[in-house]
Parts: C-alpha cells; structure tokens; sequence
C-alpha cells in the first residue's frame, strides 16, 4: 500500500480509498482489507477523476475537510470516493438533473451524510445559491455549453484561487470536428477566467476527452 495524494492510495498497483462505510459497496466495486483498514477499489473506467490520476495527474485538490460543488453527479460513482477523501468534516454538494440518478445519489448520502444531493440544472445556479463559497467545483456535463456552464458556476462558487476541475467531453460539444479544435476552443474560453493548471486526455479510459484542472482568477 502506497499513499500517493491526500486519503487517496495504491494498493496492489490498483487506486483505491479508505471505504467511509464499512463494508458498503457503491458500485460493486471491490473491497479489501488491509493493515487494518477497508479500501475501495477506485475503477479508472469508471471514474474520471480515477483516470487523470492514472494518467499522471499532479494537481489533486481534496483534502480531508473539503468543500466541493460536484456538477453531473451521476449516480454516485466518483462522488461516493470523494466522500470518502473529504471525510466527516467536508462537504460535497452534488448537483443532478435526472431524477433516476438521483435516486441513488439519495440513497447515497443516506450512508454518507457528507454528500447533499441537489436536484437542478447545472446551467442554472441560481437554483441552488444556498451552496455558498466552496474551494473546489468538479464537472462532469455531457452538454454543449459545458464551459461556459462551469464558468457560471465559478463566478457564483468558487473562491478565488479555488480550483477547478473539468472532463471536456468533444463529442458533446461537436461532432464535426476534431477533438483537437474542440479542446483548443473550449480552452480558450476558460482561459479568460481561469489560470490552466494542467490538461490530459483520458484514453484509454475515456475517448474524446480532455481532462482540465484550472485556477480561479
């Protein structure tokens, strides 16, 4: 076993995280024991966030305590190993627009009382303005504004400094061109708010997307 970012492990050679509800899976993922501790495994084809840090990510935000707005939240997958990062004293504020997903991301936060689920459009943050400041917002929209819908996030969330973190997914935006040009537009929009920390694709883990870690203006 080898810490490799904050609450955040190598086991086996395989990512993975202290499980915060023992004996719990979220997604059938494998658990195991180890110095006396439970660890998930953390499933890159799963999890995007798993993929950037497979792919050699260096700029890792959580820490135990971290305030996070999630944007695509899904059904849990990466959220569930972001509450197990941010532990009792974090807060992740999961933002949804399907109400089948949210289902499970209700279930989720029954066990987890870190993760509130908030039932919105992530292009409308006006919906959900009780989040309040946070120091981290990751995004995983599949949609063709999804720069500009983290950019309103931002202005409305994220301190200054915070960080950002972003999957452009090329074939949400447009599919008649190379994600190449895509990414080269998308980035620079963001550029105009954000310092870019760090880009990555995610093959093979993810076609088409651009893994991006920026700072707030």
């Amino acid at each position: 076993m080898k810490s490799i970012f904050p609450e955040v492990y190598l086991v086996d050679n395989r990512l993975a995280t202290i499980n915060a509800v023992h004996g719990k899976q979220v997604y059938d993922e494998r658990l195991v024991k180890l110095e006396g501790q439970e660890f998930r495994m953390w499933d890159p084809f799963r999890s995007k966030l798993a993929a950037a840090i497979k792919k050699g990510l260096q700029n890792f935000p959580f820490s135990k305590g971290s305030k996070v707005l999630y944007l695509g939240a899904s059904t849990g997958t990466t959220v569930s190993h972001v509450s197990d990062i941010v532990g009792e004293q974090g807060e992740i504020f999961a933002v949804e627009i399907s109400p089948h997903s949210m289902k499970n991301l209700l279930k989720l936060s029954e066990q987890r009382k870190n993760i509130i689920p908030i039932l919105a459009d992530a292009g409308r943050p006006e919906k959900y303005s009780e989040v309040g400041e946070v120091s981290i917002i990751y995004q995983d929209v599949a949609q063709a504004d999804q720069s500009e819908i983290l950019i309103k996030n931002a202005k409305a969330f994220l301190v200054a400094g915070g960080t950002a973190m972003l999957a452009i997914k090329s074939q949400s935006i447009d599919v008649t061109k190379k994600p190449s040009e895509v990414f080269s537009n998308e980035l620079a929009k963001l550029a105009k708010y954000f310092e870019v920390l760090e880009k990555m694709e995610l093959e093979p883990f993810d076609k088409d997307h651009l893994f991006v870690v920026l700072r707030k203006h």
